[in-house]
């Protein structure tokens, strides 16, 4: 089915979760939610095949969804609230915080001024500063340069996949392991790195310049609708406890599926030496 199933190892992460081999992306019959957003679930900019099922990630999604017209909808939860499960938090040492700045995609570049949104971190970031970037932005010598020379450390988590292609399977469990480091997570946009990170035990922020895509429409009420809808989250200091209700909600951790109905739906096979 459709190639952004495979995104972010996320088909191969359900897979080794419903006992599965992991070596090969196994086929989701159907549309899995592959990021968080104010819509349906779905990219805007894909085609998606009517009556074919929508796999989301929370009961959110679905009533939204709902009022889109999609009919054909199961609450699964995100691929990272399943990661989480099998991988409990080992309570190593946190230190300082992990960035998101807004970044672009294959399709639109962003456009910002990286230097203010320098200043603005260092003028709410007390401890020691990670900067995570897309890997467009990881691969510009110019952007990168804005945060290294403010002494940052800068990673990429690593390329998405796309397209049946470039997959890496392990892309959530490097940033597992990043978030983990960390005490707080912040972006200059609420995004799925900032619900991802306050799962994972992170502080959450959002705050500085938000940036713009090329093109950039306001779709499904924009950032104005965020910002609004979700002001709980925004700012350089959150409540956590309201924070992480929030990510609970948004990501569906309280919507897991056992391995047998997760297989059932996606249509795929019993692990081998179990009876089908």
């Amino acid at each position: 089915m459709h190639h952004a199933n495979h995104y972010y190892g996320h088909s191969h992460l359900l897979a080794r979760y419903c006992g599965l081999d992991q070596a090969e992306p196994l086929r989701i019959r159907g549309y899995l939610q592959h990021g968080w957003n104010i819509g349906d679930g779905m990219a805007p900019d894909h085609d998606f095949v009517p009556g074919v099922p929508l796999f989301l990630w929370s009961e959110r999604t679905r009533r939204r969804a709902w009022s889109f017209g999609r009919r054909q909808t199961y609450v699964v939860g995100a691929p990272w609230a399943y990661l989480l499960a099998m991988q409990p938090d080992g309570g190593q040492p946190r230190e300082g915080t992990i960035w998101y700045p807004f970044h672009g995609w294959e399709g639109q570049r962003v456009t910002g001024d990286h230097g203010r949104l320098v200043d603005e971190i260092r003028a709410v970031e007390a401890g020691p500063v990670t900067v995570c970037l897309y890997w467009q932005e990881y691969r510009s010598t110019r952007v990168r340069r804005h945060y290294e020379r403010a002494g940052f450390r800068v990673v990429c988590h690593g390329y998405r996949g796309g397209r049946w292609g470039d997959l890496d399977p392990r892309f959530l469990h490097r940033q597992l392991a990043e978030l983990r480091r960390h005490h707080r997570v912040a972006s200059n946009r609420l995004c799925s790195a900032v619900f991802y990170g306050i799962l994972a035990g992170c502080a959450p922020a959002v705050y500085g310049d938000p940036m713009q895509l090329s093109g950039e429409q306001p779709i499904w009420g924009g950032q104005p609708r965020i910002r609004a809808q979700w002001a709980p989250l925004h700012g350089p200091q959150v409540d956590p406890v309201a924070a992480y209700e929030l990510a609970v909600a948004e990501l569906g951790a309280d919507r897991l599926l056992p391995p047998a109905e997760l297989r059932q739906l996606f249509r795929w096979p019993e692990p081998a030496g179990r009876p089908a």
